[in-house]
Parts: structure tokens; sequence; C-alpha cells
């Protein structure tokens, strides 16, 4: 699993930034700011930092950004790579808790992926767990295909 490197390197709660807390938003800049200069030194320094060490067939990376990393899966991983966008509606974010936050939600960490990518798979959540479902067997039935 990746080191969770900002956090160590500022002494803060790991876990605490994986919520939704009013802590992970004190810092949400501030991180935000720390991978644009690393990803400007080396753009591919956290992508080769997620598969560090990974020995199985299949892996899911989570939360890939920009089309940097897209780029950098594909280059390196070749027609082996399967993109997979998970939508919902403005509605359904904002049930959830979202609330768009200018100089945070339209930078490039959130929606970088919005244009330029042709996704293989986009599911759609927005809380039908029936559809949710069927989307996610058909996905799973492609990828044990592909094994």
């Amino acid at each position: 699993p990746l080191t969770p490197l900002f956090p160590q390197e500022h002494g803060l709660d790991f876990q605490r930034l994986l919520d939704a807390s009013a802590y992970k938003e004190m810092f949400r800049q501030d991180m935000i700011r720390w991978g644009e200069e690393k990803r400007q030194a080396d753009p591919g320094f956290f992508c080769r930092a997620a598969v560090e060490g990974a020995v199985h067939p299949v892996w899911v990376v989570s939360d890939t950004r920009r089309l940097s990393d897209v780029e950098w899966f594909r280059d390196v991983y070749g027609d082996v790579v399967q993109t997979v966008r998970v939508v919902a509606t403005e509605e359904t974010r904002k049930r959830r808790n979202w609330v768009f936050v200018t100089g945070v939600d339209d930078t490039e960490s959130e929606c970088g992926l919005d244009q330029g990518v042709a996704f293989d798979w986009v599911i759609t959540n927005n809380g039908d767990e029936l559809a949710l479902d069927e989307q996610l067997e058909t996905l799973l039935q492609s990828l044990h295909r592909r094994l």
C-alpha cells in the first residue's frame, strides 16, 4: 500500500485525512500544493509509489486524478490497463454532503480527468444499489475474461 507521504512528512494523522472531516479540509489545499510540487518535479512519482511492491496479477489503482496519471499507466502497462470512471449527479453528491469549494473543487486534482480521457468503463453511482451491482458485475465479468 501507498505510504502516507504527505502526513508522514508533515506530522499529520493519516486516518483522519481519509474521511470528510474538518481536519482534512484544514490541510486539503496544502496537500494539493504539495502534490503539485512533487508531480512537477517527477510526473510519475505517485504512480510508481502506488505500484511499488505490487505482485498480484490484477490491481485496482483508485482515485487517479490527472491525465498524466492515466498516461503513465498506459505507457508502462499498455493495453492491460482498464480505466473506470465512477459518476454521480450533482444532486446525489449534494445529498452525500458534498459542497463545491472554489479553489479546491475546480482544480486539476479534482477535475483533471473530466476531459481528455476515453474511459473503458463508466459506472453510475446515484444510490440505486441494484443498478450499481449490475454495472459492477458486468465490469468484473469482463475483467475475468481478460485474465
